[in-house]
């Protein structure tokens, strides 16, 4: 079974016209869950200037030019099995830009965060 990882990367079938998604693991891993479930936010290049986005790096394993963003406005749980190929992986700050945005979202203490 696949145990993400934070800063991966899954293309994700989430039922929307057909299209495999990037989505990108925000969750800790951890051996011991109750359930296989990883955190995720979507990756997009509709970029909108929201709060709710933070700008990624281009990387040579996502498709296209344009530049993309996580949206965590749309996070979401997906289990275990539903991640399909891994795509690749961001750095610790990009993940950590990441995370620190659902936070803000969330309204979550900076000292939870």
């Amino acid at each position: 079974m696949t145990r993400p990882k934070s800063g991966e990367v899954y293309w994700v079938d989430l039922g929307f016209q057909g299209k495999l998604r990037p989505l990108l693991v925000v969750s800790r891993e951890d051996a011991d869950a109750p359930r296989a479930l990883a955190v995720c936010v979507p990756l997009t290049t509709v970029v909108r200037g929201s709060r709710y986005e933070v700008p990624l790096p281009r990387v040579k394993w996502l498709p296209g030019n344009d530049v993309g963003v996580a949206n965590v406005q749309g996070i979401t749980s997906i289990e275990h099995h539903r991640l399909g190929r891994l795509a690749g992986r961001f750095f610790p700050e990009v993940v950590q830009a990441v995370q620190t945005a659902c936070g803000w979202m969330l309204e979550l203490p900076a000292a939870a965060r």
